[in-house]
């Protein structure tokens, strides 16, 4: 089996960075992370990485005088490595079409709703602002368009009378840790693949299980 490699960009604590790792250990795991990236250099999860043994690289945004320039040395850092995907883990920064269609197929992003709903910020606050009983988390392709890309795999939570945005969020982002791993074995593997704007998946799967909110 060829492992892929892949490279993880951050800006912060890199909760998901760390269950990429994780998930990457096993020898069955079709990916490496070969590489975790950030804009800031004061990201907490360099230290995570670099205690996993992940060679680390920081490119701060701040030290290139346009975002033009900050995502070609970002490229560069990229290509150098041989690296085969792109994880967006909590990465803060708007990228330009040109670096999303250098990467389109190749770069992932994991968004706190199930979209198309809550596209953009404050999800869990508009989730529960709008009373919907079932909420969750989406891995899908990145394109220019903000949190539009095909999604590649969702994981749904029930909402429960008092609720807060931290409670939403906590149970959220258990199948945060979950679904990323999942939905990067697919793309590693070949399971899902981008074709003509959509994804397309190699094999079917189970279509039994529901969630019911309220349950049963």
């Amino acid at each position: 089996m060829t492992r892929r490699r892949v490279a993880i960009l951050i800006s912060g604590r890199g909760s998901n960075m760390v269950s990429l790792i994780e998930a990457a250990r096993a020898g069955a795991f079709p990916a490496e992370i070969a590489l975790v990236v950030s804009n800031r250099p004061d990201a907490a999860g360099l230290d995570r990485a670099r205690e996993a043994g992940i060679a680390t690289c920081v490119i701060d945004h701040k030290a290139h005088p346009t975002r033009e320039d900050f995502e070609h040395a970002m490229d560069a850092a990229l290509a150098s490595r041989g690296i085969a995907f792109i994880c967006l883990a909590g990465f803060m920064r708007v990228l330009t079409d040109w670096f999303v269609e250098r990467w389109a197929g190749r770069m992932i992003n994991i968004h706190p709703s199930l979209l198309p709903l809550y596209r953009g910020t404050h999800t869990h606050r508009r989730a529960l602002a709008d009373g919907v009983l079932v909420h969750g988390c989406t891995v899908h392709f990145v394109v220019p368009e903000l949190d539009a890309g095909p999604i590649i795999a969702q994981a749904a939570v029930p909402v429960v009378p008092g609720d807060t945005e931290e409670s939403l969020a906590t149970r959220v982002i258990v199948q945060e840790h979950r679904l990323y791993p999942q939905a990067l074995r697919m793309i590693c593997d070949g399971t899902a693949r981008l074709e003509t704007g959509r994804v397309v998946f190699s094999r079917p799967w189970d279509a039994s299980g529901s969630l019911h909110s309220p349950g049963s």
